[in-house]
């Protein structure tokens, strides 16, 4: 792709790296970069060349979050329907990386506000550069939450702290991020690189029917309803994961004192 769009995507050793390309605007979002997203996060989750996804950021953000030139609200005779932009732009692609049974890796190299912040959580695991900051910067604009960034709060951080973050329009340093368990990781700025060139290769090359079922598991220790529900999903993805050719492969290369060679 050429270097100018707005989203770029590489393939290098079954690993998919997303860039959200507009450095000199801190990758912030308009139209046609979500729609893009959106397409470039739909080919990488249906490509079987791809094993795990990471997305990151071009230059010093991650992402500031939505474009507010987009957002001038002069010469309008209507209010911009924010509902109706949410349907369409953004949960296509939070739902999409939610939803994949692919690792996704988010690489949070720098500023993240808003719904870059929102986005930089979606991900399965979240690494950030010690100087990376989630700033819910809603509140600022007279706005609300969106792009699924509530719920990711609460689940993380309790409704306490989730509220008073965002309403007071608050930010999050990376070091605080991972102590109070919003994100994985922290890492210094200068092994940020090669940290995540390191995990998305283990990923890329692990069991895939395995990985997919812990995701499930995961998502239904979440939403069971009581433990007996949420033992039988358990018992049934153990079953699935068991079944495959690489849960024996696995034993395997134990008993033989090898390395795992997982299938395709």
């Amino acid at each position: 792709m050429a270097h100018t769009e707005a989203v770029l995507f590489t393939l290098e050793n079954r690993v998919g790296t997303i860039t959200l390309n507009r450095p000199d605007r801190l990758n912030a979002f308009n139209r046609d970069m979500l729609l893009r997203l959106a397409e470039v996060i739909e080919e990488a989750v249906a490509s079987d060349d791809v094993r795990t996804l990471v997305v990151t950021g071009a230059g010093r953000a991650f992402s500031a979050g939505q474009d507010l030139s987009e957002r001038d609200p002069r010469g309008r005779s209507e209010p911009f329907d924010l509902e109706a932009i949410q349907k369409e732009l953004f949960h296509p692609i939070v739902t999409a990386l939610t939803e994949t049974v692919k690792p996704v890796v988010m690489a949070v190299n720098g500023l993240a506000a808003g719904a870059g912040s929102s986005l930089a959580l979606a991900g399965d695991i979240v690494i950030a550069a010690r100087s990376a900051r989630f700033i819910q910067s809603f509140a600022k604009v007279g706005l609300s939450v969106d792009a699924g960034g509530g719920w990711h709060l609460v689940k993380a951080l309790g409704p306490a702290r989730a509220r008073a973050l965002l309403l007071t329009g608050g930010a999050i340093g990376a070091e605080e991020a991972a102590n109070a368990g919003l994100i994985w990781r922290c890492v210094d700025d200068d092994a940020f690189a090669g940290t995540i060139a390191d995990l998305a290769r283990h990923l890329a090359d692990g069991p895939k029917t395995a990985y997919a079922a812990i995701k499930t598991a995961v998502a239904a220790a979440g939403s069971a309803p009581d433990f007996g529900t949420y033992l039988a999903e358990e018992a049934r993805l153990q079953g699935m994961a068991g079944a495959s050719p690489d849960y024996a492969e696995g034993v395997l290369s134990f008993l033989e004192k090898r390395p795992t060679r997982f299938g395709a």
